[in-house]
């Protein structure tokens, strides 16, 4: 059985974000021999071109880790209609120096919550578009855009609302197929 490793980019910094939350309620959603890592971003210094030739450590770190991954999930709030800029700045950190893209051919799946009715449209939008830039091959189908509810997780951390458990399964089995179709294991 083939392993897969899904390095997962979670765009909120915050101790208790929701997108934390539902990155970790979709790790357990997944299939055995898929395993989910969480990637350190905010340790990051802001993206400097001057830098390009020496990348600091974290930079590197992350670099690495992408590079160990057979896919990507990102699961990213909404700032101000667009995504987080610790976000960016490690999609930009990643994609540098030129020609030296960890990005590109991984594939990945684009999520977020938010208490807003739309949840995290616009941000996700915006992340497609830089992906697309980046080459990162990114699950279409299907969308999701979560509002976060009372019910939605439980004491565990785990779906606690039964159409959104089935919702957000079969988005983790169109996500573990995409994965499985375009990863080099």
């Amino acid at each position: 059985m083939s392993q897969y490793r899904i390095a997962v980019l979670v765009g909120s910094i915050r101790q208790d974000s929701l997108n934390r939350k539902l990155a970790l309620a979709l790790a357990a959603l997944a299939p055995e021999g898929f395993t989910f890592e969480h990637l350190r971003i905010d340790n990051l210094p802001l993206y400097n071109q001057d830098l390009d030739g020496k990348q600091p450590a974290e930079v590197q770190q992350l670099k690495t880790e992408i590079a160990r991954a057979q896919g990507l999930l990102f699961v990213t709030p909404e700032y101000n209609r667009s995504i987080p800029g610790v976000l960016k700045n490690a999609l930009d950190h990643g994609s540098r120096p030129y020609g030296q893209n960890a990005w590109g051919g991984k594939p990945a799946g684009v999520i977020g919550i938010s208490p807003g009715a739309i949840g995290t449209a616009l941000a996700q939008q915006h992340l497609r578009n830089v992906l697309a830039y980046l080459d990162v091959p990114t699950l279409g189908q299907p969308e999701a855009f979560i509002q976060n509810k009372d019910d939605l997780f439980d004491d565990k951390g785990h779906i606690g609302n039964e159409g959104s458990r089935k919702f957000l399964q079969t988005w983790v089995d169109k996500y573990v197929a995409w994965v499985k179709q375009h990863a080099s294991v």
